[in-house]
C-alpha cells in the first residue's frame, strides 16, 4: 500500500510538493498566531519576574498598576515598611508614552524607580551594557528592543535623558519596552501640564480672595509650590520576608492601610485573565478559521488529485485491489501533504518570528499538538475523495 502510493505520486510530485508548500505557509501562519498568544502571556509573566515584587500594593478598589490607574502618596511605602513580614517596599511609577530619539519615536513604558537603590522591588535587572540610574534626575536605562544605546540623549515629554544603561527582556505586558527613569521626573512626566495651562492655573490661584488676605505672607507661594509638585505613585512593590507567605503580609495591610494588595498570583490572573483575554480570544477564533481553511484546501487538493486519475483507480479496481488499499493509497498522500506543509510551516514560522514586532514564543509543545492537529485534519479531508474513489466502476477502465 505504501509503494502504491509513493509510485502514484511519482507521477504528480511537483504538484504534490508545491502544494505542500503553499499548505505549509498557511499552517506556519497558524503556527505563528499561537507563537503570538504564548509570547504576550510571556510578556506578561516575565513583567512580574522584573519587577521582583512579591505584593502590589495599589489604590483601593483598583486593579492597578498595570490593568488601571492607581494613585497613592508617596510617602504611603514608610508605614508599609513597618508592616510585619515586609522586607523592602519601594515606590514605583507607570507611563506608557513615546519617546523620542532624534527624528524617532518609540513607544515605551516609563517606569519611574528611586536611584541608587540596587536590589530593591522596581530596579532594572539583566543589565547588558553600561550602569544603573545613580543621578537624581535626567539619567535612563532602557531595554535594547528600544533602539536605543548607551550615550543616546531620549526626550520624555519636555525632558531630556541620557541613556546609561541597558537592559534585556524588561517590557510591559503589551510588549513595549521599558525605559527607567528617576522617580522625582517620573512624577513630573506623568502628570505634566503644557505651560499655557500652568499659566491659566496660576493666574486662577493668584486670582482667588482666600489666598490674599492681610496676615497670611507667603500663602501664595507656597499653594503655587505644592501646585507644581506631584506627591503620587502608582504603586508600592513589596519584597517579604523570608518564613512568610504572601497573604500572610498582604492582609494586614489591606486592613489597617486601607489599600488594596496583589499577590503574585493574583496580579498574573489579572494580566493574563483580563488584559488579555480579549487578544485570545480573538487568537483563537483566527486559529479556528485557519484550521477550517486548511482543511477545506486539504480536502480540495485530494479530491482534485483523486478525480484526475479516476480511470487508474478503476484499473486497481478491476484487477481486484481491495477498497480498503485504495483508501489506504488516498489517506496516505492527504497526511504527506500535510506532514509536508506542516514541515515547511514550522521552518517559516522560525524563520519569520525575530520579525515581528510583537515577541512571539514557538514551543515544543505548541508543535507537536499542532502536527496532531495537522494530520488529524488531512485524514478527515481524505474522506470526500476516498468517497468518490470507492464509488468508481471498474468497467470505466475498459470504457475509457
Amino acid at each position: 500500500m505504501i509503494s502504491l502510493a509513493g509510485r502514484d505520486l511519482l507521477h504528480s510530485w511537483g504538484k504534490f510538493v508545491f502544494t505542500g508548500m503553499g499548505l505549509g505557509l498557511l499552517i506556519g501562519v497558524t503556527l505563528s498566531m499561537a507563537g503570538i498568544y504564548r509570547g504576550m502571556v510571556d510578556d506578561a509573566k516575565v513583567l512580574l519576574d522584573n519587577s521582583g515584587a512579591d505584593l502590589w500594593v495599589v489604590q483601593q478598589d483598583t486593579l492597578g498598576p498595570y490593568a488601571e490607574s492607581s494613585s497613592l502618596y508617596d510617602d504611603t511605602y514608610r508605614g508599609i515598611r513597618g508592616m510585619p513580614g515586609v522586607s523592602r517596599a519601594a515606590n514605583v511609577t507607570y507611563l506608557t508614552t513615546q519617546v523620542r530619539q532624534g527624528g524617532r519615536d518609540v513607544r515605551a513604558m516609563v517606569v519611574g524607580i528611586e536611584p541608587g537603590r540596587a536590589g530593591e522591588p522596581g530596579q532594572p535587572t539583566f543589565l547588558v551594557a553600561g550602569r544603573q540610574i545613580t543621578r537624581g534626575h535626567y539619567e535612563a536605562v532602557a531595554d535594547i528592543a528600544s533602539g536605543f544605546k548607551l550615550g543616546d540623549d531620549v526626550q520624555i515629554r519636555r525632558s531630556h535623558y541620557t541613556v546609561v544603561g541597558l537592559t534585556r527582556r524588561m517590557v510591559s505586558s503589551s510588549g513595549d519596552p521599558m525605559v527607567f527613569i528617576p522617580l522625582k521626573d517620573a512624577q513630573e512626566a506623568q502628570f505634566l501640564k503644557d505651560n499655557d495651562a500652568v499659566a491659566r492655573q496660576r493666574r486662577r490661584t493668584a486670582e482667588n480672595p482666600a489666598f490674599n488676605r492681610p496676615g497670611t505672607p507667603g500663602l501664595l507661594d507656597a499653594v503655587l509650590a505644592s501646585q507644581s509638585a506631584n506627591p503620587y505613585v502608582n504603586a508600592v512593590l513589596v519584597q517579604i520576608e523570608p518564613g512568610y507567605a504572601p497573604e500572610e503580609v498582604a492582609e494586614p495591610i489591606r486592613r489597617w492601610k486601607r489599600l488594596q494588595v496583589f499577590t503574585r498570583a493574583q496580579m498574573e490572573g489579572i494580566l493574563v485573565g483580563k488584559l488579555i483575554a480579549t487578544s485570545a480570544k480573538q487568537i483563537g477564533m483566527f486559529l479556528v478559521i485557519l484550521s477550517v481553511v486548511s482543511a477545506a484546501i486539504v480536502a480540495f487538493i485530494i479530491y482534485t488529485l483523486t478525480m484526475g486519475k479516476i480511470r487508474e483507480i478503476a484499473v486497481l479496481k478491476l484487477i481486484g485491489t481491495r477498497n480498503r488499499t485504495i483508501a489506504g493509497m488516498i489517506m496516505q498522500q492527504a497526511v504527506g501533504l500535510g506532514v509536508i506543509g506542516f514541515v515547511v510551516g514550522k521552518i517559516a514560522a522560525t524563520l519569520w518570528a525575530p520579525i515581528f514586532p510583537k515577541y512571539v514564543l514557538l514551543i515544543p509543545g505548541d508543535a507537536a499538538r499542532g502536527f496532531a492537529i495537522v494530520v488529524v485534519i488531512c485524514m478527515l479531508a481524505s474522506v470526500l475523495a476516498i468517497r468518490a474513489a470507492l464509488k468508481v466502476d471498474p468497467a470505466e477502465a475498459i470504457g475509457g
